[in-house]
């Protein structure tokens, strides 16, 4: 019997950790059909893609061409970006929730979404506050197979230059040692790691809902083996 074929749907292809997703995505051989739902084009095409340029702040009004067997989410922004607190509530919990929703909706039974570590709905920190709820309201979906990821700072190269972070991933790279036992999880996480283990995640079983940096990291090592 022939192994199954899958399609993917990508929400945040265009950001840091989403293009390195989609370039695993394209090279493993179990997919099939990669959709990617985004506000601008990835700027090449393939066989695999499909690619469907859309307001993601309606993403729900899209509901027929969601579908798949599993959801990857990787969208975020940051309060330089997106000053306003009202739109930043709109994309950091707006998208991820209705995509859910989207999922639950088609019977999509996968869906591995990218949050932050410290996320907690009852933070008196908006970005915290928001990608709590967020989480909060992704799990009251009961989708089989949930799972949050928390990463701490992530690593790697942006387009858009940020002055404090790349300062705090400086001295991290200087005091990053120090962090063991229950501080591992503070540690930079690159996002080839992130993105390993979200491709992990959706073909394997693992229990936890919410996955912090530390255990991220294993996930991705873990693919890793399973490539070799």
């Amino acid at each position: 019997m022939k192994p199954l074929k899958k399609s993917a749907i990508l929400l945040g292809a265009t950001g840091l950790t989403g293009r390195i997703l989609l370039d695993l995505l394209l090279k493993d051989d179990v997919y099939e059909k990669i959709k990617l739902f985004s506000r601008t084009s990835i700027g090449f095409t393939h066989p695999k893609i499909e690619e469907h340029l859309i307001d993601l702040l309606q993403l729900e009004n899209y509901g027929k061409a969601f579908t798949g067997h599993e959801v990857f989410c990787c969208i975020g922004t940051t309060k330089k970006k997106t000053p306003d607190n009202e739109t930043y509530r709109k994309i950091d919990f707006g998208i991820p929730v209705a995509a859910a929703k989207l999922a639950k909706q088609n019977n999509i039974n996968t869906i591995i979404i990218i949050s932050a570590l410290g996320a907690d709905a009852k933070s008196a920190v908006f970005y915290n506050k928001i990608k709590g709820e967020m989480e909060n309201a992704v799990i009251a979906e009961k989708i089989a197979n949930t799972h949050i990821l928390q990463p701490s700072l992530i690593g790697g190269d942006r387009s858009e230059k940020r002055v404090g972070e790349w300062l705090f991933k400086q001295v991290m790279k200087v005091l990053g040692f120090m962090l063991v036992g229950n501080l591992a999880k503070y540690k930079t996480i690159e996002p080839e790691t992130i993105a390993k283990a979200m491709l992990w995640l959706a073909n394997n079983s693992y229990e936890n809902l919410k996955i912090e940096s530390d255990q991220i990291k294993k996930i991705g090592s873990e693919y890793d083996r399973n490539r070799t």
